[in-house]
């Protein structure tokens, strides 16, 4: 079952169910899959930008909690967690930070990065292998780390 799907039937449960803040987080979601497949190119939606999408709404929760805490209103802290919650339902598993370092260490050893001037070589390929398995500011801390910046 592909992500429109799964979304489609989780829609149908969340309107059953009457879970207002499942229903709309899964309607944003959808609201993007349907844009994003509007575009004019004819071709189908990839698992890629499916991803893409989840991460870009899925950040998009991270920094209203970062902004909501930091304003006091809690309240709107939990109901955007609860939301980066269901959308981290969609997401593939995430992987650790030690497994990560495994993954950046042999990247370097690939790439043949010696020092912190070879960031640019490091992270496009981290970045390749490791989006959406875990956040992008975690796999720059681990490159910048690895290449002792």
């Amino acid at each position: 079952m592909g992500l429109s799907e799964k979304i489609n039937d989780d829609l149908k449960a969340a309107m059953k169910s009457g879970d207002s803040i499942k229903l709309n987080t899964i309607r944003s979601i959808r609201t993007k899959i349907i844009e994003l497949s509007k575009r004019g190119t004819g071709s189908a939606i990839t698992a890629e930008e499916e991803l893409t999408i989840l991460l870009s709404e899925a950040k998009k929760r991270k920094e209203a909690i970062e902004m909501y805490q930091k304003a006091g209103r809690n309240d709107l802290v939990d109901q955007e967690q609860r939301e980066l919650e269901i959308i981290n339902e969609y997401l593939p598993k995430q992987m650790s930070r030690d497994e990560a370092e495994a993954i950046v260490k042999r990247i370097i050893t690939e790439t043949g990065a010696v020092s912190a001037k070879d960031f640019g070589k490091v992270m496009p390929a981290a970045m390749k292998e490791l989006k959406g398995k875990i956040d992008g500011k975690v796999v720059q801390e681990v490159v910048k780390q690895q290449l002792g910046e």
